[in-house]
């Protein structure tokens, strides 16, 4: 089989191009395709990946994609478990947030597109993945005699130590990997990319984690969860505290994760609480070429600024 052969016929030819774009972690290929003048985006399901959660993940991409919260679908070959999506052109939702003319705009569109995600129909096989359970499993299994900063530990141990306040929400249909790269917003609305994740959620889960990878300080979290919730928050509640805390030290474990994935050596012992930049300071490094995702030494210090991050929080 060739990637040519999970186009549809009429986009299959001398004249079009196909250019590989990344792999998922379950192995997934994903293409940028040029076809018929046009630009798509194919993503082809990795061997890892079984047939039933493939199908529950595309029942979920169609949901959003009929709600205008991801791309359209143009062709899915079930029988190759490729689906090939409309391109859209990113007009750049970070310079939206960041430009202090259209934050507020940002922020608003940013906390109602998070409802609307949540609006959408949960299906009712839809699999439930426990945040918890899977920090849980990551720090016991994957990471075992991997060498880690003590702080990593410390702050490991403070969330699977605490007992979250209970929730007084119901569950919802959550992306559950709301990170910026996987915006897409093409000057009026955002769009969201990468459903595999997506399953029953703890409404506060997505918000928690647009807040820790944003870096929103509490008034600007505040107004988030304003704008989600169409009513004015005046304080951050216990159960959100917890899960943004939750999320960063999940978010963390699962980029040190990748770097030992990549053979990164692990701690030297020079790695200290202190010495660890901030994720505002990883951020600069990345945009000034220092350090870049996708390397093992990229997954390293963006982990260790997150659980970081966490430990603060």
């Amino acid at each position: 089989m060739t990637v040519e052969d999970c186009l549809p016929a009429d986009l299959r030819g001398p004249t079009t191009a196909i250019t590989r774009i990344a792999a998922g972690l379950s192995g997934a290929g994903v293409y940028r395709v040029e076809a018929t003048g046009q630009p798509f985006v194919l993503k082809i399901a990795g061997e890892s990946e079984n047939d039933a959660d493939w199908r529950r993940e595309l029942h979920i991409q169609r949901l959003a994609a009929d709600a205008g919260l991801a791309p359209r679908i143009v062709h899915v070959d079930e029988a190759r478990r490729a689906v090939l999506t409309a391109f859209v052109t990113d007009r750049s939702f970070a310079a939206f947030y960041r430009d202090p003319s259209t934050h507020e705009a940002a922020l608003t569109l940013l906390g109602r597109t998070v409802r609307r995600i949540h609006a959408l129909p949960l299906p009712a096989d839809a699999r439930m993945r426990d945040p918890r359970e899977f920090l849980s499993q990551i720090w016991n299994g994957f990471l075992t005699g991997f060498a880690l900063p003590v702080f990593v530990g410390d702050t490991v141990q403070r969330v699977l130590a605490g007992n979250p306040p209970a929730s007084e929400r119901a569950l919802v249909l959550g992306h559950n990997d709301l990170n910026p790269t996987n915006f897409v917003y093409d000057g009026e609305a955002i769009q969201i990319l990468d459903w595999a994740t997506a399953g029953p959620t703890d409404a506060f889960y997505d918000l928690a984690v647009i807040s820790v990878f944003l870096r929103m300080d509490e008034g600007t979290t505040l107004r988030l969860l304003s704008a989600y919730d169409d009513r004015r928050f005046v304080e951050l509640p216990n159960r959100f505290i917890y899960t943004r805390r939750l999320a960063a030290t999940l978010a963390g474990t699962m980029q040190l994760y990748l770097a030992r994935q990549m053979k990164h050596a692990g701690a030297t012992g020079a790695e200290t609480l202190d010495s660890t930049p901030s994720l505002g300071e990883f951020y600069q490094r990345m945009m000034a070429g220092a350090l870049k995702l996708g390397t093992a030494d990229g997954h390293w210090w963006f982990g260790l600024a997150l659980l970081k991050e966490g430990l603060a929080l």
